[in-house]
């Protein structure tokens, strides 16, 4: 049974930064890649950031891109979320996920910001940016 639980959201003024962190646990802990997505009151879920567990690919959506990195520890089962410049469009409930090490790769290049190639989710950090 996977488990991923989220840290380090909280409040902070628009230009300001947060990193948010997601530790994953479970027998033998695996996956093919982790992503975190985020929900605004009354909206989608979207996607915000992913990155491969083998290292080297990341994606990220536009609105973020230059703004936030994605990284992992491998070591220590766990994938960040660095946010700095953080503006109040950035408030919302942050997820991270985990995709099952059986996806297929090209699959998961291809469609990496689907809520759909994910298994597991973790239970959210909230983050708010106040302006």
């Amino acid at each position: 049974q996977v488990q991923l639980v989220e840290s380090g959201g909280g409040s902070v003024q628009a230009g300001g930064s947060l990193r948010l962190s997601c530790a994953a646990s479970g027998r033998t802990f695996s996956c093919y890649a982790m992503g975190w997505f985020r929900q605004a009151p009354g909206k989608e879920r979207e996607f915000v950031a992913a990155i491969l567990w083998s290292g080297g690919s990341t994606w990220y959506t536009d609105a973020v891109s230059g703004r936030f990195t994605i990284s992992r520890d491998n070591a220590k089962n766990t994938v960040y979320l660095q946010m700095s410049s953080l503006k109040p469009e950035d408030t919302a409930v942050y997820y991270c996920a985990s995709a099952s090490p059986s996806i297929n790769g090209a699959v998961y290049s291809r469609y990496y910001y689907q809520r759909r190639l994910y298994a597991h989710w973790g239970q959210g950090t909230q983050v708010t940016v106040s302006s």
